[in-house]
């Protein structure tokens, strides 16, 4: 299975179009990718529900953070248990102690923008 044909998750969804999450899940919709937004506010993006519980979710490729340090608490065992061949730390989401978990669980790392890396191809 390809890369694009595995799920993105957007974890920190806003309906909020000025948000940075609401614009990822715009373009990563636009550029092809499979996409499930999860948030803490009901909505949708591009056609895209805003999921508010914690959904299993299969075949997942990345998984890519709005959620800042403070909050990721509560999001920690749910995002490792979604088993992401990556996870993007977006701007503002550094977090060195969820990082090194992910790492020892053998998730690859990436402190990046998505946004930017989908205007670069290199998403």
């Amino acid at each position: 299975m390809d890369e694009k044909d595995r799920i993105t998750v957007v974890l920190g969804a806003s309906p909020n179009p000025r948000r940075a999450s609401y614009m990822a899940v715009e373009r990563l919709v636009g550029n092809g990718y499979p996409v499930r937004a999860i948030g803490i506010r009901k909505g949708w993006i591009n056609g895209v529900d805003i999921e508010l519980d914690r959904p299993a979710i299969n075949e997942v490729h990345t998984l890519t953070l709005y959620i800042g340090e403070k909050n990721m608490a509560d999001w920690r065992v749910y995002a490792l248990g979604l088993n992401p061949d990556r996870i993007i730390f977006n701007p503002g989401t550094e977090n060195p102690h969820f990082e090194a978990e992910a790492r020892m669980a053998g998730i690859e790392v990436d402190y990046a923008c998505t946004l930017v890396m989908l205007s670069t191809n290199s998403y």
